[in-house]
């Protein structure tokens, strides 16, 4: 979820929402389909489970240990906001960012739900009123760090206030093996020791076999539900280019996507910096965020991104996490991520709300020669190796002539049997090209010139260009020179750079950050004696049109009614120190519009509308409706009387 610094007292926000006595709530056991379905809708709005969900919760309920891989957007939160409404005692949720909280906690409250968190941002008061409110039992779900955890103190306390659950999110970073490990989250292995009858579920969005074993295993959970949900995310299409200027390509993609809620990651600060200057020369609301930045001015981009303040976030990987803005449209990464596992997590930040979305990844092999100078850096060998793999994997996916979303899922050991219609491959807007012969020719104008020049130089000899660094030393009288003549040379340098992204040639002083000629490798080498084979991808003339990557059209009435339930959607935001996206989704909004709801239960049968909400501001957006209506019918009928 998204952050935001300012705070109410938490002792004033937790009497906001009436506290939810054990009275109140009941066994699983006593809970049938029916009624556990009447909760949900209740609470939360939602007429029916999403995959998996239910299955965790009733476990929860039951006290079993649970380790559940949701793809981002599966409703992991709900898993354990739910059972923490239905029994009794406190239920103790493990949040990564402490810039977090306040939203997770707010947006919990909106549902009804007692909540607050503890953490280093709250003043010796604030953190006095919380305790209060624990030892009297008035706090059903509360939200720590793994540092607070850590505390001996702290988990002693929390004996006294009848801890009933723990839930992990971001479980991945108890592994060595994630993408996003942090050693903090290893003390959390103490929970079992000290509270051994407490049920304890981990929940994680990227998690491949190797990573949920570790999970399992650091958290010690016994017998465990296991839920490993589908990967996919059917809504995102994947797209790869080439970064030729990257800066101009960028630039190009938002402006297509006037308004559209998006995030570009780059990987560095000045790359960052860089880039949203330029967008916001080009009109566009941008704002760059890194951890270079004062904490106070990441927590503005923040809270500005998700009240719809910022159009668009561009970010290092010090951004994102745990973010659960709804409505973000797209995601585009200027450079190559660092592992497969970082760009599924990071791409999962978009179309969490199932509306259509897009990810576009440029690169180039520039960016392979960064990655590997960081990886020469590493110390240990074993840290090395692994580094080396992992983008060994993500040049795989970014130069893959198959299904990317294959490739993608295929990491997380689930197998896709269909192309996926999805992505640039499967949408025609790629090709695969047999250039084996083509790149016979270059790879052996490099050995045949010493393997020390650079691609230019390569490319004047296979395409016959005498240039003067090319007749002083005479090589214009090699067996390769002219050979290519039937390409220019902008397909060449392409092909070259195919070459090298693939492997096949390398460049000298690479490890060092040097830009240096190339060598042929010993895959290079095996194509040159026709081991082997080679196909370049190739980028179709057409492109599937940018409407495929947004979120289904209104008709211009409905669009007219959706913005202005979104204006007073901004409004109520603003009112009640909220994200818009708390209020209520874009979906959401979509319904009302689409339904035109003017009663109460028409309103409580939109997705996303449960009895808190309707009974805080749902009579709000009924008025606004009917508004809407009126002003339409009497319009509509003064154009009638106009034509008559």
């Amino acid at each position: 979820m998204s952050t935001q610094n300012h705070t109410e007292t938490p002792e004033r926000e937790i009497e906001d929402s009436p506290p939810d006595t054990a009275t109140n709530r009941i066994a699983s056991s006593e809970l049938g389909a029916s009624e556990l379905k009447a909760r949900l809708k209740r609470s939360f709005g939602f007429s029916d489970f999403r995959p998996h969900q239910e299955t965790i919760i009733r476990a929860a309920l039951e006290g079993r240990d649970v380790f559940a891989a949701l793809p981002t957007g599966g409703g992991k939160s709900l898993c354990y906001q739910l059972p923490a409404l239905l029994r009794p005692g406190l239920t103790v949720v493990v949040s990564p960012l402490i810039a977090l909280m306040k939203d997770q906690v707010d947006a919990a409250r909106e549902n009804g739900i007692a909540a607050s968190y503890l953490n280093s941002s709250l003043e010796p008061e604030q953190a006095h009123e919380v305790r209060s409110a624990l030892a009297a039992g008035r706090v059903t779900l509360l939200y720590v760090s793994p540092e607070r955890l850590a505390i001996a103190e702290f988990r002693e306390a929390l004996v006294r206030y009848k801890v009933a659950a723990f839930a992990v999110d971001e479980a991945h970073c108890v592994s060595e093996w994630g993408h996003e490990f942090r050693p903090d989250y290893r003390n959390l292995s103490a929970l079992r020791a000290e509270f051994p009858t407490v049920p304890i579920a981990a929940f994680t969005a990227t998690a491949t076999k190797e990573v949920q074993a570790d999970i399992i295993s650091q958290l010690a959970l016994r017998r465990p539900l296991i839920v490993r949900a589908s990967f996919n995310r059917p809504e995102i299409t994947y797209r790869v280019e080439p970064k030729h200027k990257g800066a101009d390509q960028i630039a190009a993609f938002v402006a297509e996507r006037p308004g559209e809620p998006g995030i570009v990651y780059r990987s560095t600060r000045k790359a960052t910096e860089d880039t949203a200057a330029r967008l916001c020369r080009d009109g566009v609301r941008a704002a760059a965020y890194h951890a270079g930045l004062p904490d106070e001015r990441r927590a503005e981009v923040q809270e500005e991104f998700v009240r719809d303040d910022l159009q668009v976030v561009v970010a290092t990987i010090a951004f994102g996490m745990g973010i659960d803005k709804s409505n973000v449209r797209w995601i585009l990464h200027g450079d190559l991520p660092r592992s497969l596992e970082a760009y599924y997590q990071e791409t999962g930040r978009a179309g969490r709300d199932g509306e259509p979305a897009g990810a576009l990844l440029l690169w180039s092999p520039q960016d392979i020669a960064i990655i590997r100078r960081h990886i020469s850096n590493i110390v240990s060998d074993t840290e090395r190796a692994a580094a080396e793999k992992r983008l060994t994997e993500v040049l795989r996916y970014a130069d893959a002539g198959v299904c990317r979303r294959k490739l993608l899922l295929a990491h997380f050991n689930e197998t896709l049997e269909n192309d996926c219609n999805g992505c640039d491959f499967c949408l025609g807007e790629v090709r695969t090209e047999d250039c084996t012969i083509a790149a016979q020719k270059l790879l052996s104008a490099a050995v045949r010139t010493g393997e020390v020049f650079g691609a230019h130089h390569l490319v004047d000899i296979v395409t016959g260009t005498a240039s003067d660094r090319v007749t002083e030393r005479r090589h214009e009288q090699l067996p390769t020179f002219g050979v290519g003549r039937e390409q220019n040379r902008t397909w060449w340098l392409a092909l070259a750079q195919d070459l090298e992204s693939t492997g096949l040639l390398a460049r000298r002083g690479a490890d060092q950050g040097r830009r240096g000629g190339f060598y042929v490798t010993e895959r290079g080498r095996k194509l040159l004696r026709g081991a082997e084979r080679f196909e370049s991808l190739k980028r179709a003339s057409h492109r599937t049109p940018v409407e495929t990557t947004t979120p289904t059209l209104l008709r211009p009435d409905q669009e007219a009614l959706f913005q202005s339930l979104r204006t007073l959607r901004k409004r109520i935001a603003v009112e009640r120190g909220v994200p818009p996206y708390v209020v209520f989704s874009d979906k959401t909004l979509k319904a009302m519009a689409a339904n035109r709801p003017t009663s109460a239960p028409a309103l409580l049968r939109c997705h996303g509308v449960g009895e808190r909400k309707l009974e805080a501001y749902g009579e709000r957006f009924l008025e606004t409706v009917r508004r809407f209506l009126h002003e339409e019918n009497t319009h509509g009928a003064s154009r009638i009387q106009d034509h008559i």
